[in-house]
């Protein structure tokens, strides 16, 4: 298998409910794990992943953008980072970007799809597919009113009208090095890319498993519209991690951004406290 270059791009933060993160978990358990401030806000990442192999350059979900902030100001985001700018650093153009996996397509992992630019939109990454699970599509297109504010139809009308949306059915292998996995749970049929071919494994959870505290199994966030199948879906998950020795990337975790995950003799999923990477922003 050839060899791949994976890179992880924070793209900003912003604040996020403590309850809704942590759901029935109560704050005296939850708060020993992750911080809030006084208004029970949790700090929260949008973590996207840049993945180069010797003939495509694939984005992992393109955090929140700009195009909603004024109306999502309670999340209060901070520190954005232009995801454009981010690739340019890295002498990668825009246009050279092949695939955009979208895990989901709530607005804060699909948000850059689109921008503002010149009073209209434009595609962010004109040359891409999109690639989005077909029941994810079915929910953004006819949402369910608990999901609705989720949404934003400007985020992908425009890469549909392109002609440039590719809807997954089914697990599939989208080339040698990338595996597209669904889960239900957070929402109905989330993309879970399995990539392998660099010097470790790595599993994009997603909000399956967004924060390093979500490894325990009960610890299911109030946002998850189906929070029995975020249950099965995270044994699953967990499981295979285990067993291909993964490395699973915490997409909106700001003190963690990855680890492996170990099972005990009891049955219990731990993070491998020996493989935790810590955030950009703890350093």
């Amino acid at each position: 298998m050839m060899e791949v270059k994976i890179e992880i791009i924070d793209t900003g933060y912003f604040y996020a409910d403590g309850g809704a993160m942590f759901g029935a978990i109560p704050k005296t358990a939850w708060s020993r794990k992750y911080p809030s401030d006084e208004m029970n806000g949790c700090v929260l990442a949008m973590r996207s992943l840049l993945v180069q192999t010797a003939d495509r350059c694939l984005l992992i979900d393109t955090g929140a953008g700009y195009k909603h902030l004024k109306s999502l100001s309670y999340y209060r985001f901070f520190g954005l980072k232009d995801l454009k700018e981010e690739l340019r650093l890295r002498h990668i153009s825009p246009d050279e970007i092949t695939d955009v996996i979208l895990t989901h397509l709530h607005f804060d992992h699909c948000g850059y799809c689109t921008l503002e630019e010149e009073n209209k939109l434009q595609l962010a990454f004109p040359n891409a597919t999109y690639w989005v699970s077909e029941k994810q599509w079915h929910a953004f297109r006819r949402p369910h009113p608990l999901e609705k504010g989720s949404f934003f139809s400007e985020d992908m009308d425009l890469v549909e009208q392109s002609g440039k949306l590719c809807l997954v059915t089914d697990p599939q292998v989208l080339c040698p090095n990338i595996s597209l996995l669904l889960a239900d749970g957070h929402t109905s049929g989330q993309i879970v890319p399995l990539i392998q071919g660099g010097e470790e494994s790595i599993l994009f959870a997603g909000d399956v498993i967004p924060l390093l505290a979500s490894v325990s199994l009960e610890w299911i966030s109030a946002y998850d519209v189906y929070p029995i199948a975020s249950y099965d879906e995270k044994v699953h998950l967990l499981e295979l991690a285990v067993q291909g020795n993964y490395r699973m990337i915490f997409c909106h975790d700001a003190y963690a951004v990855s680890s492996k995950v170990k099972k005990t003799s009891g049955g219990l999923y731990l993070p491998d406290r020996d493989s935790i990477r810590n955030s950009l922003k703890d350093e």
